[in-house]
């Protein structure tokens, strides 16, 4: 018997971010695609990257219901609501805080829902301590064969349970398969938030975005940008390419920045450049002609690293020349991209969160209540971590409300959302304007 009280499937999903917010939805329905009536209430974590109401229509995910909550508000609502999933597409840190949290608000109760978390794409950094915060949760999915491997390996290389780890895929792939070069042969240039991070590499990525553009008058250049200034998605961006764009001066005429859905502008593209992007898989998904750049290096800090091995790697100096990188058949398989079948759907792609699926529909079905949720940290395993990652998120180290805690009964009043609201613009004033210049200075 699943947790609610009738036939359709209740899910909630948890994020603190617009990606993880598309993530999180795209999963809950590929978790239960076929469930009649299913119900999705979406949950927003308030914080530095709450998704702006142009954020949340630009990802384009739809929720039967859509709230912005503090930590303790949503453990708080989460004592009754009678939940059949709860997925949370959080930071490392905010799932380790919700798993003790909810482990705490769950105690006696007879049913509780089943909780699976991930990874919003590529994992290129921190895998330990990523995956160590994630541990406890029913499900930890990994978006690849090869993301499964590595994330029973750390497990087991602890001595913590390794059988929540779900090999899946990323849920957004998906739409028409590339059939050639159209007319304008189309080129997207998938800018990241913080990857690179320094103005100067910024600057040189632009420049030869620009230079590419005069090269070739009769391509169109496209730079894909994830939001605007004032806005922040996952990730912190200090220099938004739309200010080093403002000193570059006039642009060519075919080149213009663009935002929007990454799937949409992949309708219209004939190759995709990056540096580290998550689109490139989307690409490389649907055929697309994909190139991950050398030119500031193969760095684990840039993230490139990941694609070694893809047949993807390419400088601006190839590309301007024609190169087209032809991937790896084997390396994209073992990324779970366009594996075995066709990128709208056909082959293992269809079938590769069966597995999942199947997992979810046991634990909802077993007699009897589910355990309680068992991370790896716990104050005896972890007793100088966990406390202060708890704490950020108001939490006391046995997963209760620590004292002061925002009041989990109420909405803010009107005097505390407009303080707030200014709050966020001076925190993004900061990171935007007043942090670079620190750091320049510094340099000196």
């Amino acid at each position: 018997m699943p947790v609610s009280a009738t036939n359709a499937p209740r899910v909630a999903v948890l994020a603190d971010s617009d990606t993880r917010w598309k993530w999180g939805a795209l999963t809950a329905r590929r978790l239960l695609p076929e469930a009649p009536g299913i119900r999705l209430d979406g949950y927003l974590l308030r914080g530095r990257a709450t998704p702006t109401a142009r954020q949340l229509r630009e990802v384009g995910v739809r929720a039967d219901s859509l709230r912005e909550v503090t930590a303790v508000q949503f453990l708080d609502g989460m004592r009754e609501e009678p939940y059949d999933v709860l997925v949370l597409a959080l930071v490392g840190g905010g799932v380790q805080a919700m798993l003790h949290g909810l482990r705490r608000a769950w105690e006696g109760r007879a049913r509780r829902p089943v909780v699976v978390t991930g990874y919003v794409g590529v994992v290129y950094e921190k895998l330990a301590d990523g995956l160590l915060l994630r541990h406890g949760a029913d499900l930890v999915l990994a978006n690849s064969r090869q993301d499964a491997e590595r994330f029973r390996a750390v497990y087991e290389g602890v001595g913590a349970d390794a059988s929540a780890v779900t090999e899946v895929a990323l849920p957004f792939l998906g739409g028409a398969p590339y059939t050639g070069e159209r007319e304008p042969c189309t080129v997207v240039f998938a800018a990241q938030p913080s990857v690179p991070e320094s103005r100067a590499d910024r600057a040189y990525l632009l420049d030869r975005l620009i230079r590419h553009a005069r090269l070739h008058p009769e391509r169109e250049v496209l730079l894909k940008l994830r939001s605007r200034p004032g806005e922040h998605t996952t990730h912190l961006e200090e220099l938004p390419y739309q200010k080093l764009a403002q000193k570059a001066g006039p642009l060519p005429p075919n080149l213009r920045l663009v935002y929007g859905n990454m799937g949409e502008v992949l309708d219209r593209t004939d190759l995709l450049v990056t540096v580290s992007s998550t689109a490139a898989l989307e690409s490389l998904h649907r055929r697309i002609p994909t190139a991950v750049l050398t030119d500031l290096g193969v760095r684990e800090v840039l993230g490139n690293h990941h694609f070694l091995g893809s047949g993807c790697l390419a400088s601006w100096d190839q590309l301007d020349a024609g190169r087209r990188p032809e991937p790896d058949p084997e390396w994209v398989a073992r990324q779970g991209v366009a594996a075995g079948g066709t990128p709208s759907g056909g082959g293992t792609y269809a079938t590769a969160f069966d597995a999942a699926r199947e997992r979810i529909a046991k634990l909802l079905h077993r007699p009897g209540p589910l355990p309680p949720l068992t991370p790896y940290y716990t104050v005896e395993t972890a007793p100088g971590y966990l406390p202060g990652i708890l704490a950020r998120h108001h939490l006391a180290p046995d997963g209760s409300p620590l004292p002061g805690a925002p009041a989990a009964d109420r909405e803010p009043g009107p005097v505390r959302q407009i303080v707030r609201r200014a709050a966020r613009g001076a925190y993004r004033h900061g990171v935007q304007r007043v942090a670079p210049v620190i750091r320049r200075m510094g340099e000196l």
